[in-house]
């Protein structure tokens, strides 16, 4: 039997690397302590043995998640990422209404130690961190927003959106009311890269199921 389950869905599958479509509730990759849990990479090495992972979604957080097969291709994809070449969006719900239609949030973020695995705004000792945002929708006391973290922190987009005062809903660590939603209201909708094996442009896309 396939050990890839119904709600996980595999979107695209090469020599070279694959891409899977996490529901919220799974780890991308076991954490600290939670070895032998229930895990997206896991999963995907069952079937695929040689499937490694390049980076990561919250276990909140839905959406398309990109791993590579073998270490030659790993290192490649650790390098696309690292050089910003990997091209991600996102769609969230977040409380309030953006009067704006678009932004940046550029705010440097660093563990919060006491509180881990909680981020922090940092502008003494974060790291630069930057997301742009654009309005899909507004109403309801909530706004749909797409969003484009161009750099890569833990919690980045849900710290930001938080920084704000437009915390995503649903949010446990970061939202004051996280019941007003049954779960994170983050799902990763686009991905998009040049495939490095081909050097062709390569695009997935996973509708965002709320």
């Amino acid at each position: 039997m396939d050990p890839i389950t119904n709600e996980v869905k595999l979107l695209h599958v090469d020599d070279h690397l694959l891409v899977a479509d996490k529901p919220a509730g799974l780890l991308s990759v076991p954490g600290r302590g939670e070895a032998g849990r229930d895990n997206l990479a896991s999963r995907m090495q069952a079937t695929y043995p040689d499937a490694q992972s390049v980076h990561r979604l919250d276990m909140a957080t839905s959406g398309l998640l990109l791993m590579a097969r073998g270490a030659a291709m790993q290192r490649a994809l650790s390098m696309a990422f690292e050089r910003r070449e990997v091209a991600k969006r996102y769609v969230a719900i977040v409380e309030g209404d953006l009067t704006q239609d678009r932004g940046e949030i550029d705010v440097p973020l660093a563990a919060d130690w006491p509180r881990r695995p909680r981020q922090k705004v940092d502008v003494l000792a974060g790291k630069p961190s930057l997301t742009r945002w654009r309005v899909l929708q507004r109403g309801d006391g909530c706004t749909r927003v797409e969003l484009e973290p161009i750099t890569g922190r833990s919690h980045q987009l849900r710290v930001h959106l938080q920084h704000i005062g437009h915390p995503i809903r649903g949010d446990e660590f970061y939202a004051p009311l996280p019941l007003q939603a049954p779960r994170l209201l983050l799902h990763a909708c686009d991905l998009s890269l040049n495939h490095p094996a081909t050097g062709q442009l390569v695009w997935w896309h996973s509708e965002p199921p709320f």
